[in-house]
């Protein structure tokens, strides 16, 4: 079976973002106003081929544990589909 899985990786938020927060400053300066904080993240997506859903799953944990995130100073969340 196929399933895709949508990835969101963010930085910590105890940690600072300085692109979040020149984009927050340059939002204002366009008269973008009520923009309090930005933090900007990544977004991933996978297809992957497994037996089933919690074989996808796995798949997706591994991956994001050993190369889509920096589990350091980043967190991340995911959700796996099946492909129709």
């Amino acid at each position: 079976m196929k399933f895709k899985a949508s990835i969101d990786v963010m930085p910590n938020k105890e940690l600072l973002d300085p692109q979040g927060k020149t984009v927050a400053k340059n939002m204002h300066n366009l008269n973008i106003n009520g923009i309090d904080t930005v933090r900007i993240g990544k977004h991933i997506e996978l297809v992957i081929d497994a037996d089933n859903k919690s074989a996808a799953k796995k798949q997706v944990e591994t991956a994001c544990k050993k190369l889509l995130a920096n589990v350091i100073m980043e967190s991340y969340q995911y959700e796996v589909t099946p492909l129709d």
